[in-house]
């Protein structure tokens, strides 16, 4: 089960196109996409959007027998940390990224109109500023378009990462227009898919095509820019609090390669992140651990709403192969420097998880406070009466404030995954507190739920 998971979050998928390598990476933790494509016959390659662990493109090129002679990054990326550092450190690769970055490494710029020979596949450069003011998109052999964060399948990006979001809008919108006007047949491969924070309807298709995003991309259909505008400017999607971080790694000097993982006896004075699956943190955990599992979605994500980079973190793994998937998720969002991992520790403590017909009894009781730890949009569209909403990544910032200490806590998702990690802050935060593993809000025993309009409180 182990090795299956790791696979799906690193998956590699080859397209064929006559006389053209074209490989996609997705990391389906974190929705990204990278891609590898080049001449086979001359050996040459180039990479676009890598992620910081580079061995699978690396190996790619092996396999394909060509060597990647550039690195072409869409724009400075906030969401993960980019391997172009590490290909200019480790190999001696350039980066080539629109000026407007502003970075502060050595690159090459990219101008909008150019021409990039890998061999004897182009690359031409769109320039598709609106996500970020020096964000490009990349014409490939005129067949298919690498879109970045602009176009998605199903959606666009957001525009309020870098700039104004009225601003970003304005930009996307012209943006969006040029796409428009690339042929229809046109392939279409996106920076990210389902699973990201940079777009709320994208589909968990990994490619499309301009004529079908025409015909069903809502993006697409606005015809004035103002509509648009006043459409997707205002976001309620959070912002992860690693967003500045990794910007700033991926705008300033090169970051290389960090150490080894490596394990520990004993974690020290430490954030203990335990990364292993919610029932078996629940059954005996370290004291004062996070629960965050590796195995469900959006890991990386959800580990840098909990934590801080600024502290020393260990990891509490079930083993080696878990710690070291763990470890590539959280270096991914910017924790470079980790302490070390821990396949045993002291598990002192226990969570005991309430199960649904249970919770029913309590709350009627009065003996149980009720968190939904969803965040607002989950809840406005149904949640339990007398339930208390606070987001699960607000917990560790807010501790104790709202909440009844002299009742055991019992918090409450869509499923466990979110539960278990509230669970465990509010229980580091010394607060008795119980997650609800199995079901969640909209499984309310006798169809409890109270529904209201979005945005009505």
């Amino acid at each position: 089960m182990r090795r299956a998971n790791a696979s799906r979050k690193l998956a590699a998928r080859a397209v064929s196109f006559s006389g053209v390598l074209f490989r996609q990476f997705v990391d389906d933790d974190l929705g990204c996409a990278s891609y590898l494509i080049g001449d086979p016959s001359k050996g040459e390659a180039f990479l676009v959007d890598p992620a910081y662990a580079i061995e699978q493109y690396l190996e790619a090129a092996e396999e394909a027998g060509v060597r990647i002679v550039r690195v072409l990054e869409t724009h400075t990326h906030a969401d993960h940390v980019s391997g172009h550092g590490r290909f200019a450190l480790e190999h001696g690769v350039p980066t080539s990224v629109h000026q407007l970055a502003e970075p502060e490494f050595a690159f090459d710029p990219l101008e909008d109109g150019q021409d990039l020979p890998a061999g004897s596949v182009l690359v031409h450069v769109v320039h598709t500023p609106g996500h970020r003011p020096e964000h490009c998109a990349f014409v490939v052999d005129n067949r298919l378009v690498l879109t970045g964060d602009s176009l998605f399948i199903g959606d666009a990006a957001r525009p309020d990462l870098a700039i104004e979001a009225r601003e970003g809008a304005e930009g996307l919108f012209h943006s969006l227009q040029r796409l428009k006007q690339l042929p229809d047949g046109y392939e279409v491969y996106p920076g990210h898919v389902a699973g990201s924070l940079c777009g709320a309807a994208m589909s968990s298709a990994h490619s499309s095509t301009i004529g079908n995003e025409k015909l069903t991309n809502t993006k697409l259909e606005y015809g004035d820019v103002q509509t648009f505008i006043n459409a997707t400017a205002s976001l309620s999607t959070p912002r992860p609090p690693t967003t500045a971080r990794v910007v700033a790694l991926n705008k300033g000097p090169f970051v290389g390669a960090t150490r080894t993982l490596e394990h520990v006896e004993e974690p020290g004075e430490a954030t203990i992140l335990d990364v292993r699956p919610a029932e078996t943190h629940a059954a005996g955990h370290i004291h004062g651990a996070f629960n965050v599992p590796v195995s469900a979605s959006s890991f990386a994500t959800r580990a840098g709403f909990v934590l801080d980079p600024d502290e020393r973190i260990v990891i509490h793994a079930s083993d080696e192969a878990e710690a070291a998937e763990a470890a590539r998720g959280l270096r991914a969002v910017g924790f470079l420097e980790l302490a070390g991992y821990v396949t045993e520790g002291r598990t002192t403590e226990k969570l005991e998880p309430v199960e649904l017909d249970e919770l029913e009894q309590l709350l009627e009781q009065g003996a149980v406070q009720v968190v939904d730890v969803r965040e607002k949009s989950e809840r406005d569209e149904g949640y339990i009466p007398g339930s208390l909403h606070i987001p699960y990544r607000l917990l560790r910032e807010s501790g104790p404030d709202g909440l009844d200490t002299d009742k055991p806590v019992v918090t409450i998702w869509g499923s466990g995954t979110r539960a278990s990690i509230a669970a465990s802050v509010l229980t580091a935060a010394g607060i008795d507190a119980r997650p609800v593993l199995h079901g969640g809000v909209h499984d309310w025993p006798g169809g409890t739920v109270s529904f209201r309009r979005c945005g009505s409180g």
